[in-house]
Order: C-alpha cells, then sequence, then structure tokens
C-alpha cells in the first residue's frame, strides 16, 4: 500500500503551473505536504513567491483575450473531456485526496464524482450564455443586451474539499471565457495541481488557468488583487480571511463573492420521522469528518422527541471507525492539522464545563495522527461555544425548545447564514418554517443540499454570491446594454 501511494505522490507535478508551463518557484523555495493521519511527509512542492504570483496573473491577463473570443461549445468540449477524464480517474484523484487532507476513501471518491459533475453541468451552460432583444416601450429605441466574461479570476480555495471547491469555481469560469490564477491551500495542493495537469491533457490553451501554490497566501494574493489587470476574486474560506479579502478588493471594485463561514441549524420537530432525521443527522454532521461548511452546528431537538433522537444519534456516532483514511472499513479520518483538533476539543471542554454531558466520545486518543472520536454532547447550555462557533469537526451538541416560533428563533440567531436543515413531515410546517430561516439553503429532510445543478451560497456573514446552478455562471459574466436607435 505504502508504494502504491508514494507512486500516486510521484504522478502529480511538484511546480507552479504558470502561463502553461510548469515552473519552479523564484528563488527554487518548498514545502512540505504531509499525511494526517500519520504525520509522515508526503512530497515537497513549490512555494510560489509575490512574484510568481505576479507571472501568474500576467499570464492569465495575456491569455483573455483569444480565451473570450473562443468559440462557446469548445469551451463546454474541454469542460465535458475534463468531467470524462476526472471520473475514469476517480481512484486516484480519492486516494490523493484522503492522502493530504485525511478523508475516508469512500468518501473522498465521493467528492471525485460530486466535482467532476461541476464540469459536465458547465460545459452544458457554455453554450447557453444569451442577452435579450426587446423594442423600448416608446417604440424608438432597440434595447439590446449582451452577456460577456469578467475578465481575468483569483480563487483562493480551502483545504477540506480540495477538489470540488476547484472544480465549482473553474468550470464556470471556463464556461464563461474566464482566465485564472487559483491558489489552494497549502494543506492540500497537491489534488489543484493534479487538476491542473488533467486540464491540461484535455487541451485547455496556455495562460487560461495557472496555479500557484504557497505558504505566504497574504503575500502572494494581496498584490494580485490590487493589480489592475484582475477583475474578480472569488473565495471559499472563513469569515475573518473573506473580511480581509473583500477590503482589499475594494479599491479596485472588484467583482466579489465569498462563500464563507456557517453555523447550521438542525431543528427536528415532534412530528418528524426519527429515522430519517438520525439518518440525515449522520450526513450533515459526519459529512467530511464534520469540516464543512455546511456541517450541522447545532441541533435543536424538540422535547418529547429529544432523549430518543440524542441516544440513536450517539449509537450511530459511536459505531463509527475511525482511523487511517486508506484503509478498509474507516469511517472517519483526522482533522487537518493538530490545531484543528485542539480547538475541537477546547469546544467539548468548554460545553461540559458548563453543563453538558459527553454521551458519546469527547476525548483525544492517543497515537499519531489527529484524529477526534464522534462526539454527541446533550444538556448544553445556550451559553456554551459550541453553539456560537463553527465547530468543523465530528461534534453535534444537543439542546432542546417547546415551540416552533422557539426554534425558529434560536435557529436564525447568529450572525451565520448558509444552512439550516429541518425535519418534519407537515407540509404546511415546512412552508412556514422554511420561509422564516434566515439563510441561503434549507435542507427539508434531507442532510444534503449541495447540488451542482442548485445555488450554493448563503446570506449574513456567510458570504454572497452563487456557485452551482443557473446563477453560478453567471458570477463570472458581465452584462452589456446596447441601445439602437432606429
Amino acid at each position: 500500500m505504502a508504494d502504491q501511494n508514494q507512486s500516486l505522490i510521484e504522478t502529480v507535478p511538484n511546480q507552479l503551473f504558470i502561463g502553461g508551463e510548469w515552473v519552479d518557484a523564484s528563488g527554487g523555495a518548498t514545502f512540505e505536504v504531509s499525511n494526517p493521519a500519520t504525520g509522515e511527509v508526503l512530497t515537497s512542492i513549490a512555494d510560489g513567491t509575490p512574484a510568481d504570483g505576479e507571472r501568474a496573473l500576467a499570464a492569465a491577463a495575456d491569455a483573455q483575450r483569444e480565451w473570450r473570443a473562443t468559440e462557446p461549445r469548445k469551451r463546454g468540449e474541454i469542460l465535458r473531456s475534463a468531467f470524462e477524464l476526472l471520473t475514469e480517474r476517480a481512484d486516484d484523484f480519492g486516494r490523493l485526496m484522503t492522502l493530504e487532507m485525511g478523508k475516508a476513501l469512500a468518501e473522498a471518491k465521493g467528492e471525485v464524482a460530486y466535482g467532476a459533475e461541476f464540469f459536465r453541468w458547465f460545459s452544458e451552460e457554455a453554450v447557453r450564455i444569451h442577452g435579450r432583444y426587446a423594442q423600448a416601450p416608446a417604440g424608438n429605441t432597440r434595447l439590446i443586451t449582451m452577456k460577456g466574461p469578467v475578465g481575468p479570476t483569483l480563487m483562493i480555495t480551502p483545504w477540506n474539499f480540495p477538489l470540488a471547491m476547484g472544480t465549482r469555481k473553474i468550470g464556470p469560469a471556463i464556461a464563461a471565457g474566464c482566465t485564472m490564477v487559483v491558489k489552494p491551500a497549502h494543506e492540500t495542493p497537491l489534488t489543484m495541481l493534479a487538476l491542473g495537469a488533467l486540464l491540461e491533457e484535455v487541451g485547455l490553451p496556455k495562460g487560461v488557468l495557472n496555479v500557484v501554490t504557497t505558504t505566504d497566501s497574504g503575500g502572494v494574493c494581496e498584490p494580485i488583487i490590487t493589480d489592475p489587470r484582475l477583475r474578480k476574486l472569488t473565495f471559499t474560506g472563513s469569515t475573518a480571511v473573506g473580511k480581509k479579502l473583500v477590503a482589499q478588493a475594494s479599491d479596485q471594485l472588484l467583482r466579489v463573492s465569498m462563500e464563507l463561514g456557517g453555523n447550521a441549524p438542525f431543528i427536528v420537530f415532534d412530528d418528524a420521522d426519527l429515522d430519517a432525521a438520525v439518518d440525515g443527522a449522520m450526513l450533515a454532521k459526519m459529512r467530511n469528518i464534520g469540516e464543512a461548511c455546511t456541517s450541522a452546528n447545532r441541533f435543536l431537538v424538540h422535547t418529547s422527541v429529544a432523549d430518543e433522537f440524542s441516544r440513536r444519534l450517539a449509537e450511530r456516532m459511536g459505531a463509527l471507525t475511525v482511523g487511517d483514511g486508506t484503509q478498509e472499513g474507516v469511517d472517519v479520518g483526522p482533522l487537518i492539522t493538530a490545531k484543528a483538533r485542539n480547538g475541537v476539543h477546547e469546544l467539548v471542554t468548554d460545553a461540559v464545563s458548563a453543563g453538558a454531558r459527553a454521551v458519546v466520545g469527547g476525548e483525544i486518543p492517543d497515537g499519531p495522527g489527529f484524529f477526534y472520536p464522534p462526539t454527541v454532547l446533550v444538556d448544553v447550555p445556550a451559553s456554551a461555544r459550541v453553539f456560537r462557533e463553527e465547530i468543523f469537526g465530528p461534534v453535534a451538541p444537543v439542546t432542546t425548545f417547546d415551540s416552533e416560533e422557539e426554534a425558529i428563533a434560536r435557529a436564525n440567531d447568529t450572525d451565520y447564514g448558509l444552512v439550516a436543515y429541518l425535519f418534519s413531515q407537515g407540509h404546511a410546517r415546512v412552508i412556514r418554517v422554511s420561509e422564516a430561516l434566515e439563510f441561503g439553503m434549507v435542507g427539508v429532510n434531507t442532510g444534503i443540499v449541495s447540488n451542482p445543478a442548485a445555488p450554493f451560497g448563503g446570506v449574513k456573514q456567510s458570504g454572497f454570491g452563487r456557485e452551482g446552478g443557473f446563477e453560478g455562471i453567471e458570477e463570472y459574466l458581465e452584462t452589456k446594454y446596447v441601445g439602437s436607435a432606429l
């Protein structure tokens, strides 16, 4: 197995991808990429500098004119070819993600399938970019609107979904005719480098996609953001970093889309199907080891069913197998870093010290790797940090409510507004509560809302803009109005 893993790592480029060429970082600096399950170093890759960022933006700017003029069908066919090749290599991409990020291999392969769908979806949208033609109300003018690419775009992607968060941005940009500079997270850069090589292989022209790996994200990205050649910034990550990036982008009034933090409520009403609710809770909580902005962060359960729901959830969580995600039978891999694991444990410790009780889990295991056991907390007081902060780990805090109005008020009592989940068999209640929830997405009787054919994004401090769906490509298009006199 070790030989197989090493052979796979050796197929991944370890340089920067700029202007269609694989090049070393300025000065030749490198950094190590490690396996969070073992702490072992997987490989060393180029550590880009601000000068490398400038080179990448120059390449994107130089390629923009020709790329925007490329026929939509060709852009779509490149994306379709990328979808097919990525699907064909799902095993390799899945294993690569597991090695650098930790998620169980089956889940990593699921991310490949999900991520590839963005290429297929936007391959079909590339040929459906259109404006409109209308007669002005006065009748003496014709109103024409045209859609065109925004232009060179900086994409900053996170470590938790190394493939899908890339394809969700790259797909619509290619379809719209935008060139790109991608800066992946330094914890998980290998998947993006492999994706860059795949897009090169299917014929994406030089300079359309540029990949800069670096440990100096701020130093590399800020000069790009303030460069007048850049026209758009898209970021997925924490709200704190997102606010800084929006401030930097304000000088140029860049087009900006932000997919930021979350604090998702998971509401279980008294008329819910508890079997479905527990199944949904496992999906909403344990997807990606809980390291997801869509992860259920607060379980609000009606008093009449809270004990039974908590018992069933604890049984399911406690039955999961924790270990190296590359191994057979493992359900839950490690968290991304020791800092991340310690942060999760601090939230659990704070809740327990305030009166909560850990029904299962709650202790850091011995041994190498950054593992944390699936944990269910009950009797959690409203003052606990675990209800106010994004957990980003396999911890499910449960509290109770007595009325629909109370559930809605408590669900909305957060600065964030990415996703909410609700379980109820009452049709009127589902509509009523969905309308009242202040979130960009609502999952009804399901623990998964993400779908390439649907708009993904939040409100309040969870950001703005949408990725996926018909709306996703609009983030990469500008509208031009042409008034034509008769």
